[in-house]
């Protein structure tokens, strides 16, 4: 393999280990704030004890995000120094922004909360854990502000072959952050919903004396749970439709739009030939794809080989198309498991307001392994936000194959890859084993792990 595919399979690897972490702590932290909450204004001990059971977990998985979202940092120096060159002015300003304003905010308080329960009046030690989770929204809002720049570059201006930062308040008011933040704080909300519901259900079956805590906390969860998989959906749905129009490549990929079409059907399911550029197979639903774009049953949605034809006429010669096939099916899981994901919170709302839950161990056994759909629609997601979107590194500006470091060898590479990937399996080894050690044998003598 080049230096480029390899730099590519290790930030790949590496975001998709990081982000297995993230998601949960964006969502779990609201929940574990909205239980102290109950605590605080009831005084009920069972809430206090949730408060410090779903609290060790969510400090385990934390520990573990930082340790796997540091070194993503250092390798736009090291992997990629011709992007830092390029877009450094602006992908580092929000980066700064993350780490000054939102990564020291969560991590003081974070340390106030764990260590301050007995020192801290209940008032304060409710603030700490409040603010632990602003921070780390606002962390998420500052990484996608950059990321939102590489999706639809606004606010600067093309000098001495860099591109340089002149508008500010133009970068944080990029239309795409304000489709992907809430897309992405609601997943992490679904994350945290079905973390709590899977171990829930789990007490709930298993019995014992910490029943009521569950009870409640499956409440909880599914209230967050249903909220989160609509918001989720309502989102999504925005997000398609901005993209038609800022990346029709990237939409044209997840549908394997090949030729134009107005109106356009919505592929449920095809067998792609990209070396033809061709569908071998298709099972489509008339007019549907036409109707999520522009919510009427008519309107045109540009294939790829049209979009493919008026990229080279504005950016040069080249191939513009991205991954077809993984695109297609990345954007089929999301949105599949999304889907299930909808029901299965809404079937839990019905059953708990029935008060029929504990008579239904059949949804219970099938919600205890339902906290692993999330992680895959999440990673489904970046996967397709990431490769849709190539050969660019920032849309319209650089390409990807002109962004790594000229200096960093194929073996280098590959030897760092290796080790990052067996370091990080390592950890993800840790953090599932003592997720699992605190899950199934709770213990409340404080919030430490």
């Amino acid at each position: 393999m080049d230096a480029v595919t390899l730099a590519r399979w290790q930030f790949g690897i590496t975001t998709v280990y990081h982000f297995f972490f993230v998601p949960l702590t964006l969502g779990l932290v609201i929940l574990v704030a909205t239980m102290q909450s109950m605590y605080y204004r009831t005084n009920d001990e069972i809430y206090n004890k949730m408060t410090k059971f779903w609290g060790k977990l969510f400090v385990i998985n934390f520990a573990m995000g930082v340790a796997t979202g540091i070194v993503q940092e250092f390798q736009f120096g090291m992997n990629w120094s011709e992007y830092s060159r390029f877009v450094g002015d602006i992908f580092g300003a929000p980066l700064a922004m993350e780490a000054l304003m939102a990564f020291f905010l969560e991590s003081v308080f974070l340390g106030l909360w764990l260590f301050g329960e007995e020192k801290l009046s209940k008032g304060v030690h409710l603030l700490a854990i409040w603010l632990v989770a602003f921070g780390s929204t606002m962390s998420a809002f500052w990484i996608l502000v950059a990321n939102s720049f590489m999706q639809q570059p606004v606010g600067y201006v093309l000098r001495n072959g860099r591109a340089e930062m002149t508008d500010f308040f133009a970068l944080v008011t990029n239309p795409h952050v304000f489709l992907q933040f809430p897309h992405v704080i609601f997943s992490g909300l679904t994350t945290g919903a079905f973390f709590v519901l899977a171990i829930s259900s789990y007490h709930l079956l298993k019995g014992g004396d910490n029943v009521e805590l569950f009870r409640r906390s499956f409440r909880i969860g599914i209230v967050a749970a249903v909220i989160g998989t609509l918001a989720v959906g309502l989102f999504g749905d925005a997000q398609g439709k901005h993209l038609i129009v800022a990346q029709p490549m990237k939409m044209a990929a997840a549908e394997a739009l090949w030729e134009t079409e107005d109106p356009a059907d919505l592929a449920l399911f095809a067998i792609i030939n990209e070396a033809e550029q061709r569908n071998s197979l298709e099972v489509e639903v008339p007019y549907l794809l036409s109707f999520m774009s522009y919510n009427k049953f008519s309107g045109q949605v540009k294939g790829l080989k049209q979009l493919q034809a008026e990229y080279e006429k504005q950016y040069g010669p080249g191939n513009y198309i991205p991954p077809v096939t993984i695109s297609f099916w990345t954007f089929r899981t999301m949105v599949g498991i999304g889907t299930l994901l909808i029901g299965l919170a809404l079937l839990g709302a019905f059953l708990e307001w029935r008060g029929r839950l504990e008579q239904t161990p059949l949804y219970l056994k099938g919600m205890v392994g339902s906290f692993i759909l999330p992680y895959v629609a999440n990673s489904s997601g970046w996967l397709l936000t990431e490769l849709g979107r190539q050969p660019w590194i920032v849309f319209g500006l650089q390409r990807t194959s002109e962004a790594v470091s000229p200096n960093v060898t194929p073996a280098m590479l590959l030897t760092s890859l290796i080790g990052f990937t067996v370091l990080y399996g390592a950890l993800m080894v840790a953090d599932v084993y003592l997720l699992v050690k605190f899950a199934r044998f709770p213990k409340f003598p404080g919030l430490s792990v």
